[in-house]
This record gives structure tokens, sequence and C-alpha cells, in this order.
């Protein structure tokens, strides 16, 4: 019996034996097993990281192609704004061609003080017409005196450039009565035509007032005149004017004259003739001087039998003296006329009888 026992103890220890070998077999084998696992986990991460950076890359890539797109699409629409404005600068005859800018024909001047609202409608009159040949006839608002009105909208327009003329010395008529606007008037023409003769440099000007609109040919007309006013010295000024250009008077566009009186109202004289002038330039009532003998010295004005310019202000230093029965219905042309075309020659002096 005891024989027996110790057998079967010696059994039992040999099963314990072998079930914790077993068990430290397993127990060897899962951790191998986890050592594994955590290595697949640690690459599965690895991949994983791998993975959004590749994707962060790819989404930085597609940024920066839209960006490249957005890019492109404001080159081109760049390019577009940079060719519509080289056609309409050749459009204008701005550009320049082996270095040279298109010389001027005259400037032109509105002639200005307070009147606003009569500014704005000869702005607006002489924009319709000079803005196709704004680089032949440059233009200048000049006001006499510091109207809030009229600058802010001579300075509301950029096709034009605008001149102030401040002067705060009392004016000192010669004649009781006389009205002190005259003095100022003529003291502002110097001025001006003063600024742009020996400042800016131009060869003519053209003076036009504030209470004037123009006709449709106006800058064609000048423009042909021009050369006649270079080459004929006997001839001093041209104007777009008729005194007796009332509807019932006038019958053809094409007609012009030479007057040995000066119409003045939108005319245009050369450097040559304001330097003779300048110096001796009235205090009032330069158009009345302008007349005299002693300053036309015999030179005559062209003018056109229908008027190029029409003057409405009834209101101003005149004080609107026989407007309704004089200007009101003077009659501005609107027939074209093609002056490129025409022969002028007739009116130069070697060419009168």
């Amino acid at each position: 019996m005891k024989n027996f026992l110790c057998d079967f103890r010696f059994l039992l220890l040999l099963a314990a034996a072998a079930f914790i070998y077993i068990q430290v077999r397993l127990f060897a084998t899962q951790s191998q097993y986890a050592d594994r696992l955590a290595d697949a986990i640690e690459s599965e991460n690895q991949c994983t990281s791998q993975l959004r950076s590749l994707i962060d890359q790819i989404s930085l890539q597609q940024g920066q192609i839209e960006t490249m797109k957005e890019q492109k699409e404001q080159l081109e629409q760049e390019c577009g704004q940079l060719k519509a404005l080289v056609q309409e600068l050749e459009r204008k005859g701005v550009e320049r061609l082996i270095n040279k800018e298109q010389v001027p024909v005259a400037a032109v001047v509105i002639m200005a003080c307070n009147r606003a609202d009569y500014l704005e409608r000869t702005i607006k009159s002489v924009l319709k017409y000079q803005n196709s040949v704004a680089t032949k006839f440059p233009l200048f608002v000049s006001q006499d005196g510091s109207d809030p009105g009229v600058k802010d909208k001579a300075l509301s327009y950029d096709q034009l450039t605008y001149m102030q003329h401040l002067d705060y010395k009392p004016v000192q008529p010669e004649r009781p009565g006389e009205l002190i606007a005259y003095y100022k008037i003529a003291n502002h023409y110097k001025w001006a035509l003063d600024g742009l003769f020996y400042k800016h440099k131009f060869s003519r000007v053209i003076i036009l007032e504030d209470d004037m609109e123009i006709a449709p040919d106006f800058f064609d007309y000048f423009e042909a005149a021009a050369d006649l006013l270079d080459k004929d010295k006997s001839i001093m000024a041209v104007s777009s004017w008729n005194d007796n250009g009332q509807k019932q008077f006038v019958h053809d566009p094409e007609a012009l004259y030479r007057s040995d009186f000066f119409p003045g109202l939108g005319w245009m004289l050369t450097r040559s003739t304001w330097d003779e002038l300048s110096p001796k330039w009235p205090k009032a009532y330069w158009d009345d001087w302008l007349r005299l003998q002693e300053n036309h010295k015999g030179r005559q004005f062209l003018r056109p039998e229908v008027c190029r310019t029409y003057n409405f202000g009834e209101h101003g230093s005149s004080l609107g003296q026989f407007f309704k029965q004089y200007l009101e219905p003077i009659k501005l042309n609107d027939v074209p006329v093609d002056w490129k075309s025409m022969d002028l020659s007739y009116l130069m002096e070697v060419c009168m009888p």
C-alpha cells in the first residue's frame, strides 16, 4: 500500500512538473506573439503616419496647384487688361514711337470763376468731342478765386488739369462805377496764358469760357486753322465765333472769313503772339483792347460763318446784357465738315485779291 501511494505521488509530481513546463512554454509563446503583435502595431502606426504625411503632401500640392491656377487666371486677366490698355492708347494716339510723343495742336483752357453748374455743362460738352483727340488738345480748367463748388467740380474729372488763380490784392478801378469783375477777368487771363505758354510750354492755346458748348467739328476746325495761323503772320488769332451767327443769317457750315474785328468767345492764339501781348496786357476790358489798331496792328482774325461755340451764359459778369436778343438765337454748327480734306489756302494773305 505504501508503495502504491509513493508511486501515485510520484506520478502527480511528474504531472505537475509537466503542467508547469507546458504553462511556461505557453507563457513564452504568448510573450513572443505579444512582442510580434506590438511590432506589427508599431509598423501599422508608422505606415499610417507615412500615409497621412503623404496625404498632407498631396493636399499641399493640390493647394499649390489651385494657387497656380488662380495666379494663371489672374495673369491672363492682367494680360487682357494690358492688351486692352495698349489698344486704347493706340486708339487715342498716345503710343510713343521712336521715343517721341505726339506734339499737341493746342492746349484748351476753360476759364472759370464761381459758376459750378455752368462749368459742368461746358466740361461735358468739351469732353464729348475731346476724348478721341485728348493728346492733341489737352484740357485745362483755370479757376479765378476759391469758390469750393467750382474747384470740386473741376477736380472730379480725371480727364483735365486743374489750375487755380488766387489774387487777394484789392482792385482799384481806373474810373468810378466800373465793375471790378472786368479787372479780375483780365488779370486771370494773363496769369492763365502765361502759365500755359511759359510753364507748360504749349505752342498754341484755345480759350473757352465756362458758359460755352462746342460743335462736333470744333477740334477738327481748330486743327485745320492751326496750320494757317503758323504760316500766315497776318492772321493774329482764330475764333470759333460769329457775332452775326444768328440762325436767320447763316447757311454755309464750310464758309470761313478773314475779319478785322476780333470775335473772341472760343479763340486760339500762338505763343509768338502772346510774347507780344503779355508784357502790355491791359488791367481790364482785354477783348476791347485787343480790337485796337495799336494792338492788332492791321492783322486779321479767322472766323466761321456758322459758330463752333454756343454761349449759354445768361447770368455772369455782363449781367446778361442782350442775351435773349443776340446770344440765345446763335446757331451752333451741327453739320459734319471734313476740315482735313479741305484746301484753306484761299484764306492766306498771299492768295487774297
